[in-house]
């Protein structure tokens, strides 16, 4: 029988045409999918839109900002909101609501302009505005004419777009034209509204057009217009330019406050409590130059200013060849101090009556000597000094302040902003003394020299107040501290007294005072009926240690508490210290 035949089992269909198909699939949707991204990232957006400036109508524009108020009228009646002159050009400007009054203040200038009122007052002298501050739905505007003068601004109004740009004497700003080398002058490059190509276009800029640049991001320059227009453009499509610094005015001569040619400043404060001294029965005070007496008073919360200062004392201590400061005290109230600062009328009315004193009675100084101030009222104490300075500099008046060493007290340190003050003020006495007070609940030197040298060091670096305008507080009195066990208890007293009053304690008890090398001063102490008597001296010793941190801190001088308190070795020791050279 012959073999069945049994044909071979062929192969399958070949399925690799498939897999090829499927390759290629996907080799185009992965090209197509790049040239998307590609076209996506690389293809530049064209789309103009304009700015839609916040919907301002007035949008006002600084160094390349827009503020998110409107101005409000055109070339001499164009305001400025008052929120964008504060942050922007000077954040001293205040808004008073109590008086809908705004208030600027410079060096030489008091300036009040009153919503609705025509009739500015500089200097508390009338000048008539064009247009009033105006305050509407909240948002006040202010009267551009004082402005420009005051602070000396630069406007433009370009009419295609409504903007209000701002410039300001002394600003830089870097230019730019817009283009590259080589560009014809019709090309265009693209100003867009971010730092993309695929961002929106504000404005297609023809090349050579000049263009500020207030900053770049990531390959981009943050550009203005001249209408005002700010965005984007790419870096190599601008060229920079000049860099641009607006011209100052020329400035006035300014104040200069008195001080002694080659010397040092060395006042003393006179008490006057109910009435002034006998100045026949005052002696010789060698090397001593101000007097500083306590004559003006706060009387009410209305600004009413009670006058003690005396035309005899005047002619007394300018015949000595004194200046005379007279001191201005709040009187340590602080309801009426409160209510007296919180508006301008009244304050204006504490620094006019100054003036009107000051020129009857020929002085030369003010020295302000608040105490005991709410916190609340710093910004407003602040604000009288900014107010107080210029008229009184306009008289040709030294203005002072007294201020405590920095501690907690919210009401005799807190509240005084001595970086702000010490910006206006000719000079500021810190009353480096009351380490330990009348009531302290421990005995201790009245101002120990360590605990001074820090009081003054942290002014000088904390606020910024230079040593050419502070002058070094010293005590002329001495506490007698008594310690007592009273029922189990500990107490602590004092009394303030003269050096003379210490001197002839220690002779009649035959104390030998000792020097203390934690305080810089001598110290005596002794028992007499149970109780412990503590006193650190002040003398012409510790004057002279004193005196020669003045020199060491290069200090504009001294001024001392009070006197009457002293021995009469005092004066020279204080004099020749302050005048010796290194």
């Amino acid at each position: 029988m012959e073999p069945m035949y049994t044909p071979r089992a062929g192969r399958p269909p070949s399925s690799g045409w498939k897999r090829r198909l499927l390759r290629t699939c996907l080799a185009l949707i992965l090209l197509v999918s790049a040239l998307g991204i590609w076209g996506y990232y690389a293809w530049p957006n064209r789309t103009l839109v304009l700015p839609d400036w916040g919907g301002l109508e007035r949008p006002v524009l600084y160094k390349g900002q827009l503020f998110e108020q409107s101005a409000t009228g055109t070339g001499e009646s164009l305001k400025l909101p008052f929120t964008f002159l504060k942050g922007s050009i000077d954040p001293t400007m205040r808004y008073e609501e109590a008086t809908q009054s705004i208030i600027m203040t410079t060096s030489d200038k008091v300036v009040r302009l009153k919503t609705s009122q025509l009739t500015a007052m500089v200097n508390e002298k009338p000048f008539e505005l064009r247009t009033a501050v105006e305050k509407v739905q909240g948002v006040v505007t202010v009267p551009l004419e004082p402005l420009k003068d005051l602070y000396a601004l630069d406007i433009q109004e370009p009419s295609d777009t409504g903007a209000v740009i701002v410039r300001r004497a002394g600003d830089t700003i870097q230019w730019a034209k817009a283009g590259r080398a080589g560009d014809k002058p019709e090309k265009t490059r693209a100003l867009r509204q971010g730092p993309s190509v695929k961002s929106p276009v504000y404005a297609n800029v023809l090349s050579g057009e000049s263009l500020m640049i207030w900053g770049e991001e990531e390959g981009w320059y943050r550009v203005q217009l001249s209408s005002g227009i700010v965005g984007y453009m790419k870096k190599e499509d601008a060229v920079l330019d000049r860099v641009e610094t607006i011209p100052l005015p020329e400035k006035k001569k300014p104040f200069v406050p008195w001080k002694p040619i080659g010397g040092k400043i060395n006042l003393t404060w006179q008490q006057v409590a109910s009435r002034n001294p006998d100045v026949t029965k005052i002696g010789d005070m060698p090397g001593l130059n101000v007097i500083s007496p306590q004559w003006f008073h706060l009387e009410d919360g209305e600004g009413t200013l009670k006058n003690m200062a005396d035309a005899g004392v005047v002619k007394w201590a300018h015949d000595r060849g004194y200046q005379v400061w007279a001191l201005f005290s709040n009187g340590f109230e602080p309801k009426q101090t409160s209510e007296a600062l919180a508006t301008y009328d009244k304050r204006m009315k504490m620094i006019m009556q100054l003036v009107s004193y000051a020129q009857m009675y020929g002085i030369q100084g003010i020295n302000v000597d608040f105490e005991n101030v709410y916190l609340k009222d710093k910004e407003n104490m602040v604000q009288f000094m900014r107010e107080l300075a210029p008229l009184l500099h306009e008289q040709g008046l030294v203005v002072s302040i007294d201020v405590t060493v920095k501690d907690g007290s919210e009401t005799y340190s807190l509240f005084l902003d001595r970086e702000a003050i010490g910006q206006v003020v000719d000079y500021m006495m810190v009353m480096t003394y009351d380490e330990h007070w009348a009531t302290s609940p421990t005995a201790g030197s009245v101002a120990s020299l360590p605990w001074v040298e820090k009081g003054i060091d942290k002014i000088m670096k904390e606020d910024g107040v230079p040593a050419s305008k502070l002058l070094l507080g010293v005590p002329y009195y001495t506490r007698i501290w008594t310690e007592q066990t009273v029922d189990g208890k500990r107490k602590v007293t004092s009394k303030a007294v003269s050096m003379e009053t210490i001197q002839k304690l220690i002779e009649e008890k035959k104390l030998k005072p000792e020097l203390q090398s934690e305080t810089g001063q001598d110290y005596v102490q002794y028992t007499e009926d149970d109780k412990t008597i503590k006193i650190w001296i002040e003398n012409a010793a510790s004057m002279k240690r004193r005196a020669e941190l003045v020199k060491k801190f290069d200090l504009a001088g001294i001024a001392s508490w009070s006197r009457g308190f002293e021995t009469p070795d005092i004066w020279p020791v204080i004099r020749d210290t302050m005048t010796k050279l290194p």
